[in-house]
């Protein structure tokens, strides 16, 4: 777990933008449930990774013409039980920090894991 002083800058660079973060077990399942159409959801986190690629690549992403309709987000290491329900809906990837994942009606579309996003 990471002081919250810490990560309240790194969280409210996608809250900021219109990410709806999501701290519990229950706010993920209901975010997922009432889904309809698409979503975006980033498990945020600490490392370079997702200050340098993931949270400016997921913020560039929404600059387009086509969005998705909700966007979510939660911060790994310190929204814990959420971010172990997210991630049951990412299944059969591993866990993986920072990722984004695009769902469409509930069901996952496409995933970006870590290895995707570092750097090279």
């Amino acid at each position: 777990m990471y002081p919250l002083e810490l990560v309240r800058p790194m969280a409210k660079d996608l809250t900021d933008f219109g990410f709806k973060s999501l701290s519990s077990s229950t706010e993920v399942d209901e975010a997922m449930a009432a889904q309809t159409g698409t979503a975006m959801v980033v498990v945020n986190s600490v490392c370079g990774c997702a200050a340098a690629n993931a949270r400016p690549g997921a913020k560039m992403a929404l600059g387009h013409g086509k969005t998705p309709d909700q966007l979510y987000t939660v911060f790994a290491g310190v929204d814990q039980e959420a971010t172990e329900r997210v991630r049951e809906y990412l299944l059969p990837y591993p866990p993986s920090s920072p990722s984004i994942a695009l769902f469409k009606d509930g069901k996952l579309v496409h995933f970006l894991e870590r290895h995707h996003i570092e750097g090279r």
